[in-house]
């Protein structure tokens, strides 16, 4: 193996934030029916687990007088701190009130991204919190766009750009990391 080789980085529950990107109605009416419930039953179990690890959960929505609040299927599972970043703008690195968000925990330094859509506001964010020295990590199965073909798209752009493409499964074991860790059967319990 080569010296100068990048070794590949994996999400840690210490240092992690989960960032639940505009998973709003009307989005979701606009989605692909058969990834729709794959996707919001994947952020629910990031939700989960991030709440069993206590890592911090960060909400935002696009337009919500237009687009809607985040769907009822996630909303009942998010913490009580995770009120949402009211925004118009794509990237929430660009919106009011969302670095205050993210920067209300200083040492964690990592950001799981999930949500809608993938080839607009998810893309954009991702290299938002990049250039703001952030570790970014995309589960693939836990994002969407209206076109299957542009959420592809921005899962390729992403990876070729550094930022850590993996799935819902791999984030929550990396967080937990060992069978010997007090909620490792709690969190495996949630992928069975």
């Amino acid at each position: 193996m080569s010296t100068h080789q990048a070794t590949m980085p994996l999400c840690q529950s210490a240092i992690a934030q989960l960032l639940i990107i505009d998973a709003q109605e009307r989005l979701a009416s606009a989605m692909p029916a058969d990834e729709l419930d794959a996707a919001v039953d994947n952020m629910r179990k990031l939700i989960s687990a991030a709440k069993t690890l206590q890592i911090p959960v960060i909400t935002t929505e696009q337009y919500p007088q237009g687009l809607g609040r985040t769907i009822e299927g996630i909303r009942e599972h998010l913490p009580e701190s995770a009120q949402p970043t009211e925004k118009t703008c794509f990237s929430c690195c660009t919106a009011s009130g969302f670095e205050r968000s993210l920067t209300s925990h200083p040492e964690r330094k990592q950001v799981v991204l999930v949500g809608m859509e993938a080839h607009i506001c998810i893309v954009q964010t991702a290299s938002g919190l990049q250039r703001w020295g952030y570790q970014v990590f995309v589960a693939a199965d836990a994002v969407l766009s209206r076109s299957p073909a542009n959420r592809n798209n921005a899962l390729e752009r992403m990876r070729h750009s550094g930022i850590q493409v993996t799935n819902t499964e791999s984030v929550a074991f990396e967080w937990v990391g060992d069978s010997t860790h007090a909620h490792f059967r709690e969190v495996s319990a949630m992928f069975k």
